[in-house]
């Protein structure tokens, strides 16, 4: 009886695995590792793994139960049959190294203890093949122009089933091809779409696939010839007795299946130990026919051409005819008399011409003298058949030499003969300065000078001097490249603009002088966010403007500032007169606007007055601002500003956006709301931070409204912090002060871990001048030691005082919480009364 009661009552306590009875059914769960996997769920929901074909295969089956259960693996290649394969696998990890497309399939892990049902989990693995393909013509494809060519690219291999595409280098794909799956088209072929042609299959497995069928058009073009005299005795013209060689070359495709057929008087030259016809001749280009000659005879004059042609096409090129006889002399090439220096406008048409004698007559090449240089073309080479270049609407960067040139094709092989041509391109002259300010205290005398950059001619031919559109008396100017005005004594009356304009025959440019005794603008002093007072109970506030004058000492001395300030968009102004009692630079001038409407907007407008009359005035707007509270949602981070010295930056960032490689155990997860999308700013301890680093995040500049000691202006700065993990350095709060030097003072400090959690803490200052709080983190000894802050307030006003939470009520005690309670904790202590009886 007693050993029965001892069994009822440990089957009832709780065993081992979380409430579990001490036998637990076996369990299962199919985990993935491996590279180049993906997981997702098809649409019956079921687990798919895909690999690439050659990675490694590796299946972990993940199991619980006690006591521990058989794991065993299986696998159908994924037909209805559902047959399994014969063998099996008896290992939690499932693993196959370089795996194969034939082994994709359902892998199925059962695991069993013989307790309860036996467990079966299942799994799809994909295995990805990159593609393969094969073309139905050669690498190489010679075609006649005018057919239609097709080529066929045929996919063998990849999974998931891949693209195939085709593409065309070095240009686009042919207006007249077609392109359809993997089949290319291209009717009416033409020499232009000669070319390599790629077809490309890719399926993002492995490296894509390609072939290239290099497609050639038949052609031929650019038949040309040249006369070599003797070489051996350097002779440049012919005569009998002496070697003579007629050389023949035609751009052709493909160029190694050319024909060459020389004749003479229209009959076909037959070789003999005198007459030598040679194809590769070294000193030529590649696959030039030449005909040598030697000892030329008497018998040897007469009227020679040679034709190309190629196999497969039905064209033949004829060279022009090449007279040789006793008449045939080398060319000659000169500029015609005036025709050295050619000058014209910008925008005309320049004509150069070069004459060329001999007999054949040779082409003409045109190039520039200035290498560099190419014609608007873009070319740097122009043929021309009679020696003369036409150039259209020519420019200023035209000007320069130009060399004219024999062609050494179509003629003699001799040392071209040169000659050279200048052209002149006349343009309207370039001025500087286009416009200058000049200002200038009174009774004061000023030259102001025009001066002629550059132009075409490069002298000054006329200058015009007005004021304020008057015509001015200027002495006539020599030929010199600027002209000049002198006012001898500035006045009000000589105030004003003055013009020069500066011609050269060809067209004309002005240079604009404002000269005036007017002051210079003020500059606004600190543009803060929040420099205001406000008065709520009478609903008005207060603004202290601050200015300085720029470039004080240009002009005569300021007498007076006139401030104008009106609210926007309404009728009515105020005006007040300030008067000036320094002259010197950067010396501040400060008006304290009151009973200004809360929540009216301002503009205010100051002009500086001098004895010249008023000068540049400088306006902005006062913007009645309540202080709030910056949580760093705006990139913009509320006016806060990173230190330029520091070590390194603070960092505005979220959960959502946080890096996927932060360091565990330290730092915030999110912001202080507790949202995922919410910002803070945040220092990273990790690499490449090193201990001492420093990190600075400075406020805007907060004006204050007084600075004598008996009216002290109090600030509160309000902020939270973050300081979690064994690496914590130090963050410190700084009050900087802008007087004439910068001044930081420390304010507060913490050091070391403060717990997973942002606290709140509160800072009373009474600054003494212009301030603004930087926040300053310095990085200690570990990776463990990010921080962060958040929800920032700096407010005019006391802070106010912590309020004590109240007592939170004791939670539950832990025997309320005992699994053993209700019925269950009844039944074991009746059990044990029952025992101990």
């Amino acid at each position: 009886m007693m050993e029965i009661l001892w069994f009822l009552l440990l089957s009832l306590l709780p065993g081992p695995g979380s409430g579990q009875g001490a036998y637990a059914p076996a369990q299962a769960q199919i985990m993935h590792a491996g590279q180049a996997c993906v997981v997702k769920e098809d649409n019956m929901s079921e687990r798919v793994y895909t690999i690439r074909e050659g990675d490694t295969l590796v299946l972990q089956c993940l199991i619980s139960g006690h006591p521990r259960p058989q794991v065993r693996w299986t696998k159908t290649a994924g037909s209805a049959s559902e047959k399994f394969q014969e063998t099996s696998i008896y290992n939690e990890t499932l693993r196959i190294e370089k795996v194969q497309r034939m082994q994709g399939g359902r892998y199925y892990c059962k695991v069993e203890n013989g307790v309860g049902v036996p467990a079966i989990k299942s799994i799809r693995v994909d295995v990805q093949s990159p593609p393969a393909l094969k073309m139905s013509v050669n690498e190489t494809l010679v075609v006649n122009p005018g057919d239609n060519v097709t080529m066929q690219c045929t996919l063998t291999g990849g999974d998931p089933p891949p693209k195939a595409v085709w593409s065309h280098s070095p240009n686009p794909m042919p207006p007249n091809s077609i392109s359809k799956g993997g089949n290319l088209t291209i009717r009416q072929i033409r020499a232009e779409d000669s070319g390599f042609y790629n077809c490309t299959a890719i399926n993002n497995v492995g490296n894509p696939a390609k072939k290239t069928v290099n497609l050639l058009v038949r052609s031929m073009r650019n038949l040309t010839y040249q006369i070599t005299p003797d070489v051996i005795k350097e002779s440049e013209t012919i005569q009998l007795g002496q070697d003579l060689k007629l050389s023949c070359h035609v751009d052709a495709v493909p160029q190694d299946k050319v024909q060459y057929t020389w004749y003479k008087n229209q009959k076909v030259i037959k070789t003999s130990d005198r007459i030598v016809i040679t194809k590769n001749d070294l000193e030529l280009p590649p696959v030039t026919s030449s005909l040598e000659i030697i000892d030329l005879r008497f018998s040897d004059y007469g009227t020679y051409l040679c034709d190309a042609s190629l196999p497969n096409l039905p064209l033949t090129l004829n060279s022009s005819e090449i007279n040789i006889s006793a008449e045939t002399v080398p060319p000659s090439i000169s500029v015609p008399r005036g025709q050295l220096v050619i000058t014209v406008r910008e925008g005309s048409t320049a004509e150069l011409q070069c004459e060329v004698r001999g007999k054949p007559l040779p082409p003409v090449l045109w190039t520039r003298m200035d290498k560099e240089a190419t014609f608007p073309n873009g070319e740097k080479l122009i043929e021309t058949p009679d020696g003369k270049l036409r150039l259209e609407n020519v420019t200023r960067e035209m000007s320069g030499g130009y060399k004219c040139q024999t062609a050494r094709y179509n003629g003699f092989n001799i040392r071209s003969r040169e000659a050279a041509v200048q052209l002149n391109v006349q343009f309207a002259p370039v001025v500087e300065p286009k416009f200058q300010d000049l200002r200038l205290p009174m009774k004061r005398s000023v030259t102001l000078r025009c001066n002629m950059l550059k132009g075409s001619p490069v002298k000054v031919a006329t200058a015009v001097w007005r004021f304020e559109r008057s015509l001015l008396s200027v002495p006539p100017i020599e030929q010199q490249e600027f002209s000049e005005y002198k006012i001898n004594s500035t006045r009000r009356e000589t105030s004003g603009t003055y013009e020069c304009t500066i011609s050269n025959d060809v067209g004309s440019d002005s240079c604009v002088f404002q000269v005036t005794g007017r002051a210079y603008n003020p500059e606004f002093y600190y543009d803060t966010p929040n420099p205001i007072e406000s008065f709520k109970q009478f609903k008005n506030y207060s603004y202290l403007i601050q200015w300085t004058q720029k470039e004080p000492g240009a002009v005569d001395p300021v007498l007076h500032y006139k401030l104008e300030l009106k609210p926007p968009n309404m009728k009515g102004m105020n005006s007040f007169v300030v008067i000036s009692r320094d002259s010197r630079k950067g010396f501040l001038y400060e008006l304290r606007l009151t009973d200004l409407k809360i929540p009216q907007h301002y503009e205010v407008k100051i002009t500086p007055h001098t004895v010249s009359g008023p000068g540049d005035s400088a306006s902005r707007s006062i913007r009645y601002k309540e202080h709030g509270t910056c949580r760093f949602e705006d990139d913009k981070l509320c006016g806060f500003v990173q230190d330029k010295y520091d070590t390194f930056d603070w960092i505005r960032q979220s959960k959502v956006n946080q890096s996927l490689r932060r360091t565990a155990n330290t730092g915030p997860v999110m912001d202080r709301s507790g949202k995922p999308e919410g910002f803070y700013m945040f220092i990273e301890a990790s690499r490449p931070r090193r201990f001492g680093d420093k990190a600075r995040l400075i406020s805007p500049l907060y004006n204050i409204t007084s600075r004598l000691p008996s009216l002290k202006t109090t600030y509160c700065v309000s902020f939270y912090y973050h300081m979690y993990g064994r690496h914590i350095g130090n963050l410190t709060v700084l009050l900087r002060l802008k007087n004439i030097v910068s001044q930081d003072i420390p304010l507060w400090s913490k050091k070391g871990d403060q717990g997973n959690k942002w606290q709140l803490e509160n800072l009373q200052v009474n600054p003494t001048a212009p301030f603004q709080i930087v926040f300053e983190c310095v990085i200690g000894k570990g990776v463990e030691g990010d921080m962060a802050i958040d929800d920032v307030t700096i407010r005019k006003g006391e802070c106010l005082k912590r309020q004590i939470p109240p007592t939170k009520v004791a939670a539950p005690s832990s025997a309320a919480r005992h699994p053993l309670s209700g019925f269950r904790l009844w039944l074991v202590s009746f059990l044990l009364f029952v025992l101990l009886r």
